[in-house]
């Protein structure tokens, strides 16, 4: 097994390494996406159009549901395989940007899925706002060899056109839902209507075309809708739908508790981690209650839950009140720009303290990679680069830890990295206080994160791999950095076996 990043500089992608054959994958002409693009984050705009003037996805989405179900779906909702009591399958998080990052994924991926019943993708299959075109180099082509089907919970760009093109792709061709008559003026629904994106005329003439990469029959797969569940082999995979704003409708709350009540062993997958970046976020259902109390609830039988949205890899392994312990990952690694680690301060949540918490990349990984892009952007490589080990010293001191890999000795930290450290946004101890405090966290994941703008390894990507068994899940978490070394060996960065009984 090849060095992971808790073991060596090298096995974390840093240094003169041999770049992947990922490169001859990417398509000739690639759109780059830069969040910094005002054109784009205006095309982007029904998230916050619908946190101003009110949602409107919990209403399209019992559309959808209403026109599948008419077509045959399942009422239930529930996808049953024939998958034996021993089975393996993947699970990839924001993967769809069509880029370098994305691509570097993928020699990986299909070396560790080898022999592997099914993949999952956990929110955002196809950035920017979900268009149907866009599948032909973000989904099909990219996947094109991996054998199995992919099943799909759809992330907040899905929906920014309505999620047609997702509901086409996953949902057996499903046709466009009738026009809605428009709401009257004045009102919030009239002005949210008039600035609504939506897509553009023709958009999806290429997808018949770009299907043909994925037409094996063995490559098929058909949801029931935007949220499922799949019965294979011992376990229910649960997934659901959290929208534009991260939450569930009151349709969909009421299909998450009954499809709980089945007495297998539980794992669920959703758009929006319930546990990230140190805080607990339960997932409002709509008329009460959280997701998070139906995944807790003993009699439901859930041991584990993936989100995606956040573009990195995080564990936080929750030990409950009737003493089970429920194992909260964040894994949306699998393509997207990479959102910071180093932000996150020294996690005491839930009694899930740093001994216990794992994330990727390590948080000094995050902060030379982030103080690089930054030195480069701002032409001010000699103040603001910071080596791999400079900035696990740092972290380190600023967070009164171990390092998950120790710096080079004779490693300093002096003023100049502590400086940059700060203006990075470098998480703290809760007991020690900024003198002055930016809302870091919105700053570096969202304005200020990378974008297309990395094209050099380490990409810092990872992907899942989960085996099951009747008596337990064994959760694995590979690296993709770019490098031929971790394409040909993908490290394993974190792996832990939970128990199904």
């Amino acid at each position: 097994m090849s060095d992971s990043s808790r073991d060596t500089a090298a096995g974390a992608g840093w240094g003169d390494a041999e770049r992947g054959v990922y490169r001859h994958l990417v398509p000739e002409r690639v759109d780059k996406i830069s969040w910094l693009n005002p054109r784009l984050l205006w095309a982007a705009r029904n998230g916050v159009l619908a946190s101003w003037f009110g949602d409107p996805t919990g209403r399209t989405r019992d559309r959808w549901v209403a026109q599948r179900a008419a077509a045959g779906a399942p009422a239930d909702k529930v996808i049953r395989r024939d998958d034996p009591d021993r089975f393996s399958f993947m699970v990839l998080g924001d993967t769809g940007e069509g880029d370098e990052p994305q691509y570097a994924v993928v020699p990986g991926f299909l070396t560790v899925s080898q022999d592997t019943a099914f993949a999952v993708i956990a929110s955002d299959v196809i950035y920017p706002v979900g268009s149907a075109d866009d599948y032909d180099t973000k989904f099909f082509r990219p996947y094109r060899d991996y054998p199995a089907p992919i099943y799909a919970v759809p992330g907040n760009h899905d929906w920014y056109e309505g999620l047609g093109a997702f509901m086409r792709v996953f949902c057996d061709d499903a046709p466009p839902l009738p026009a809605e008559p428009a709401p009257r003026p004045p009102g919030r629904a009239w002005l949210r209507s008039l600035l609504w994106h939506r897509p553009r005329p023709g958009d999806g003439r290429r997808l018949d075309a770009a299907r043909a990469q994925r037409s094996a029959p063995a490559q098929r797969a058909v949801q029931p809708g935007p949220y499922w569940a799949i019965d294979a082999g011992p376990v229910r995979i649960v997934g659901i739908d959290t929208g534009l704003l991260g939450t569930l409708d009151a349709a969909q709350g009421a299909w998450l508790r009954e499809v709980s009540r089945d007495p297998r062993p539980k794992i669920l997958v959703t758009g929006s981690p319930l546990y990230v970046d140190g805080e607990h976020h339960p997932c409002e259902i709509e008329g009460g209650g959280t997701v998070d109390e139906i995944v807790r609830d003993p009699a439901h039988h859930y041991v584990l839950a993936i989100g995606g949205d956040i573009h990195n890899y995080q564990r936080y392994p929750v030990r409950l009140a009737d003493g089970r312990t429920l194992q909260y990952v964040v894994a949306g690694g699998g393509g997207a720009f990479t959102h910071a680690t180093h932000t996150i301060p020294r996690v005491d949540v839930a009694g899930v303290g740093e001994d216990d918490f794992r994330c990727y990349p390590l948080r000094g990984d995050s902060l030379a990679f982030y103080s690089r892009l930054y030195g480069r952007r701002l032409h001010l490589r000699r103040f603001f680069t910071l080596t791999e080990d400079e900035g696990a010293a740092v972290i380190a001191r600023r967070l009164g830890v171990e390092p998950a890999r120790a710096p080079a000795p004779g490693t300093r930290v002096t003023w100049r990295i502590r400086l940059v450290a700060s203006l990075l946004g470098a998480g703290r101890r809760p007991d020690r206080r900024a003198r002055f405090r930016l809302p870091v966290r919105k700053i570096y994941t969202q304005l200020f994160s990378p974008g297309s703008a990395t094209y050099s390894p380490p990409f810092f990507k990872c992907f899942l791999r989960l085996d099951v068994s009747p008596e337990a899940v064994r959760l694995r978490c590979h690296a993709a950095t770019g490098n031929r070394a971790q394409e040909l060996d993908p490290p394993v960065e974190d792996e832990v076996l939970i128990p199904l009984v």
